[in-house]
């Protein structure tokens, strides 16, 4: 995965076309819903299995695919996963509509903002054909991808540039900071569940064969492909549960 130094130099302006996201710590696997599940049945006899990791694969999959299938969703939610995520500022506010999470992200009242921006790259799609709520992306022309890299590097470099005049003024970060665009990068940690990644993951990822399509802004999506790959390891039966429920979140 590509990160970023914590200190550059104002002069080397970074351009990027992917994010970073990794996972910092996990209390996650397929055990937890499990003996949380079954204490609706058996009560304090699940304080033993809540310790036991070796899971009967046949029916721990049963299990879980019933309460996916369902829709019995807290016991997905006695997990947690902590994520650190870098990305451009755009793609958090669109994150952080999901109140499912917990987040603290970089602030650029208390520190000064590393010049890393994001530009599209020429594999992303740029036009719209259609009308809100029922159109597709389709890929730009070369003149397209020229334009849109040479007006992104260009904003991005001046209003970088007024930036560090206002530093060196003496003017406050948190009032300078206002000509920077939402192409530039920040960072945060996200926590969340299992159950909310999943809701998450089903607006934010788009796959043939989900029971409710969804359309999610690409940058976003590939935040939500690497987070989902780290899932996948860590929950193998309740990802695949989740996969072959059409992908609607308990």
């Amino acid at each position: 995965m590509k990160t970023v130094p914590d200190e550059i130099a104002p002069a080397e302006i970074q351009f990027r076309s992917d994010v970073t996201v990794e996972l910092v710590r996990s209390s996650a696997s397929d055990s937890d819903v499990l003996f949380a599940a079954r204490v609706s049945t058996q009560g304090e006899q699940t304080l033993e299995s809540a310790q036991d990791d070796n899971l009967d694969t046949t029916r721990s999959k049963g299990l879980i695919n019933y309460l996916m299938r369902d829709r019995h969703g807290s016991p997905f939610e006695h997990n947690s996963m902590t994520f650190y995520v870098q990305a451009p500022i755009f793609v958090f506010r669109e994150f952080m509509r999901h109140r499912i999470a917990s987040y603290n992200e970089e602030s650029g009242r208390y520190r000064e903002l590393n010049p890393v921006f994001y530009v599209p790259g020429p594999d992303r799609n740029l036009v719209q054909v259609g009308k809100a709520g029922a159109y597709d992306f389709l890929p730009g022309t070369p003149e397209q991808t020229a334009l849109v890299t040479s007006e992104v590097r260009a904003v991005c470099e001046h209003a970088y540039a007024s930036y560090q005049r206002m530093l060196e003024a003496g003017v406050a970060r948190e009032v300078a900071r206002v000509v920077l665009p939402v192409t530039i990068y920040s960072s945060m940690y996200v926590t969340m569940n299992a159950r909310s990644l999943m809701n998450f993951l089903s607006l934010r990822t788009k796959r043939e064969g989900t029971h409710f399509p969804s359309f999610p802004q690409r940058e976003i999506e590939m935040v939500a492909e690497k987070m989902e790959a780290f899932w996948d390891d860590l929950m193998p039966l309740t990802s695949a549960a989740f996969n072959g429920n059409g992908r609607v979140a308990p």
